[in-house]
This record gives structure tokens, C-alpha cells and sequence, in this order.
């Protein structure tokens, strides 16, 4: 019985530590909120907003790409979601907050602090303008000139083009990088990268499902 009050105990105690650590990232993503928020509205001044991503033949807006392949229940969810097909553990919102409350994220006892920013982010700031702030953040790959953040910036440097005036296939390619930058970047031939932009597309198309909530790398489109 002793022991099963002292494990009760110290359970209830790691519950707490949890909390108070998550509470930690929600607390400073409100406070980080009116600074991102100028953030995302000078780059909609500049050019650099969800207008600024061009249509698609259907004349639809390009960002619905990247949401269906990210996180299809962007427009949803409260900056979690465990259930949605493809979704995968990190949300959009989440993502973000990875890169902006971490100088060094790594996997493990720090998504606890990862999903209180994100939650934070949510309480306070507009869907369209956590999107534009992920996208200012994404990291893009390995270029001759270094490593590159930032989906507008990756479009002007590999295609020489504002991302407004890529076409279809060329903004797909930039999506497909986004989950591994590192291994299938712009800069040389890559039949992996190949692969996933024929997945996407067949996504795209619904031509496919992903398998379940964890099938970030569509296998159900292979």
C-alpha cells in the first residue's frame, strides 16, 4: 500500500512539473504575440502574405497546398491534433513554435513546452497569421550560398521567381522539402524528393489518402 501511495505521488508530481512546463511556453507565446503579430503584418505589407502565394489552375489559393500536406486540420484544431489523417505529431502551430521558442529544440521532455507555445500562439494570434509566420521560418535547405529559412526566400533563390509566379509544379517541389530540408534539398537531383512531389500531387488530385495520422510521408499515395 506504501508503495502504491509513493508511485501515486510522484506521478501526480511528474503531472505538475508538465503542466508548470507547458504552462511556461503558453505563458511567453502571449507575450511573444503583439511582436509576431507586426511580424506577420509587415510581411503582408511587403508582399510576403497568403495573397502573395499565387492560385492554382482551379484558381483556389495556393496555401490550401500546404495545409493539406502539413497539417490538413490547420483551419480547425487548437494547435494540436492527434487524430487527422497525415497529420503527423506536429502541427503548423506547432512547428512554429518549435523555432521560435527553442534555440535547440530537441525531440523528447521539450514538445511538452513546444505544445504550451503553440496553444499560446492559438489563444492569440489569427490563423492566417501563424501560417505566414511558418512559412517565414521554414527551413528550406542547404543552398551554395548556406542554409536557407523561409518558403519566399527559397522560391526566389532556386527559381529565380516571386512565389506568386511559380507554377504548380514548382511550388509543390518547395512543399515536398519541407519535411526533411536536410536530405531532399533543392540544390542537386534528388529521386526522393521526386517521389514525394508525385505523392503530393496525387494528394492533391485526391487520388489518394494518407494511411492513418501518422503517415506524414504518404506512403497511402506511393
Amino acid at each position: 500500500m506504501f508503495w502504491i501511495k509513493l508511485v501515486s505521488y510522484f506521478l501526480l508530481f511528474l503531472l505538475m512539473v508538465a503542466f508548470f512546463y507547458a504552462f511556461t511556453g503558453w505563458y511567453q507565446a502571449r507575450n511573444d504575440a503583439d511582436e509576431l503579430r507586426q511580424i506577420a503584418q509587415d510581411m503582408i505589407d511587403t508582399g510576403l502574405g497568403i495573397d502573395d502565394l499565387g492560385v492554382n489552375r482551379s484558381g483556389g489559393n495556393r496555401s490550401s497546398f500546404i495545409i493539406k500536406v502539413e497539417d490538413p486540420n490547420f483551419l480547425n484544431h487548437n494547435g494540436v491534433d492527434f487524430s487527422t489523417d497525415g497529420a503527423g505529431a506536429t502541427t503548423i502551430t506547432q512547428s512554429l513554435a518549435k523555432r521560435l521558442a527553442f534555440s535547440d529544440f530537441k525531440p523528447g521532455y521539450q514538445k511538452i513546452r513546444q505544445t504550451g507555445y503553440a496553444l499560446g500562439l492559438e489563444s492569440k494570434l489569427e490563423k492566417n497569421e501563424i501560417f505566414i509566420l511558418f512559412l517565414n521560418t521554414a527551413q528550406m535547405g542547404r543552398f551554395p550560398t548556406g542554409w536557407i529559412e523561409g518558403f519566399h526566400r527559397a522560391a526566389k533563390l532556386y527559381y529565380r521567381k516571386n512565389t506568386v509566379e511559380l507554377s504548380d509544379d514548382e511550388f509543390i517541389e518547395l512543399i515536398a522539402v519541407l519535411i526533411a530540408p536536410s536530405e531532399l534539398r533543392l540544390d542537386r537531383e534528388n529521386p526522393k524528393r521526386d517521389e514525394r512531389m508525385v505523392r503530393i500531387k496525387k494528394l492533391l488530385a485526391n487520388e489518394c489518402t494518407p494511411l492513418d495520422h501518422d503517415d506524414v510521408w504518404l506512403e497511402g499515395c506511393a
